[in-house]
């Protein structure tokens, strides 16, 4: 390269990181807390949360999976995938391999220590959505095996481009769209 070129491919590299970091400061930096509205829909920048349906759960986290990409990344930041009943169980919860990727979760075992339908029953993934900067901070400091309770709201998501995001409201749905979509409020450990 010649110091003409070399010059012109610096200028980029120096516009292209102040617009990324422009673009950190605008994002990083905007309120990221959801606002209820008349009709108790929920305003979040850039979407809309509706059909709210309170949620209040104590359960034994199985696993934890953070993301950093994507669309639903920047709503959820977390995932857990959670148990409850027999699953919040050191013995039970020791006979079953649990995974998450994809916003997933997944289970296997050799030998069931409690029926299979039970197994899933008793055990989901659920999106976690902060309703604010501390929840989300909290939401930072689960580790699995920790016994939370985890209080907010099941919620569709949907933005004004027509993307939408669906919550589970059934406790015994598995597969596509079996996973819970929460804003979270509080977690207190248990």
């Amino acid at each position: 390269m010649d110091r003409g070129t070399d010059a012109a491919f610096m200028n980029r590299i120096l516009i292209f990181l102040l617009v990324a970091l422009a673009g950190w400061w605008f994002t990083g930096n905007s309120s990221t807390e959801a606002v209820v509205m008349p009709d108790g829909s929920f305003s979040y920048p850039g979407y809309r949360f509706t059909n709210p349906e309170p949620f209040d759960l104590e359960a034994r986290v199985l696993s934890v999976q953070d993301y950093a990409m994507g669309r639903e990344a920047e709503l959820s930041p977390t995932d857990l995938a959670l148990g409850w009943g027999r699953m919040m169980d050191d013995e039970v919860v020791s006979r079953i391999e649990i995974s998450q990727r994809g916003r997933w979760y997944h289970w296997r075992t050799e030998e069931f220590p409690i029926p299979r339908t039970e197994i899933a029953r008793s055990s989901a993934n659920m999106h976690m959505v902060p309703a604010n900067e501390a929840v989300a901070l909290a939401l930072q400091k689960v580790d699995e095996a920790d016994r939370i309770r985890v209080v907010g709201q099941l919620v569709d998501i949907s933005a004004e481009d027509g993307w939408r995001w669906q919550s589970s409201r059934s406790r015994t749905d598995t597969g596509n769209g079996a996973c819970e979509l929460v804003l979270l409020e509080r977690i207190v450990w248990l």
